[in-house]
């Protein structure tokens, strides 16, 4: 098996992850992302309404590069990709999880949160995956004890992660991007204020790397 690092990564800092209750919000949402500085979205499939949601930003939001996360089986595999995910992105893995998310023909990310199963996707050719649950698993001092021994792993730490957190992760060496869901908080989604989705998102696409202490 080759390595199947998303292009979510590379795209910006930051990969939204969306839970989509309302197949029509689907669109006004990704837009803002969008226009905020955030093309790749993460569309968890926890709700009904997902695939909808999937389908409806593939076919009307030429910008955007929607995925679909959370995805647990074969079967969510093969719906999300028939819905136009271009990308997934799993918690966790199994072997059978991990054949058909590499025979879906996308990029795909499965997820960690130890040195063993980080190990097992290495031997399995994969390089590039998601950290989760980021914060409860040991956060930033936890993946930089894997970069010395794991060079080769790279990492989209999400879970627990916010706007004041991520800088510190970004600046980690293995770590390709953060996934994160404070750019669409639940006030404004009610709200369907859009506006606010798009300043929030424009704030994460701005984000660098913490500066490193400096020496006295």
């Amino acid at each position: 098996m080759t390595s199947a690092a998303p292009s979510a990564p590379a795209l910006a800092p930051v990969l939204p992850v969306a839970v989509i209750e309302y197949a029509a919000d689907a669109v006004p949402l990704a837009r803002a992302l969008v226009a905020g500085g955030l093309p790749a979205i993460e569309v968890t499939l926890r709700t009904a309404a997902a695939p909808a949601a999937i389908r409806a930003i593939a076919d009307g939001v030429p910008g955007a590069v929607v995925g679909a996360g959370t995805v647990l089986s074969a079967a969510a595999v093969a719906e999300a990709v028939a819905a136009g995910a271009r990308f997934l992105v799993s918690p966790g893995w199994t072997d059978g999880l991990l054949d058909a998310m590499a025979g879906a023909g996308v990029p795909f990310l499965p997820g960690v949160s130890t040195a063993s199963e980080v190990v097992a996707l290495l031997e399995r050719g994969v390089s590039t995956m998601k950290f989760f649950p980021a914060e409860a698993a040991g956060g930033t001092a936890y993946l930089k004890s894997l970069a010395g021994p794991l060079p080769r792993a790279r990492f989209c730490p999400t879970g627990g992660i916010c706007a004041a957190s991520a800088p510190a992760y970004l600046a980690l060496p293995n770590v390709a991007c953060v996934g994160g869901s404070w750019m669409l908080p639940p006030d404004a989604l009610a709200a369907r204020d859009w506006a606010r989705v798009e300043s929030l998102a424009r704030e994460a696409a701005a984000l660098r790397p913490a500066a490193a202490p400096t020496r006295r």
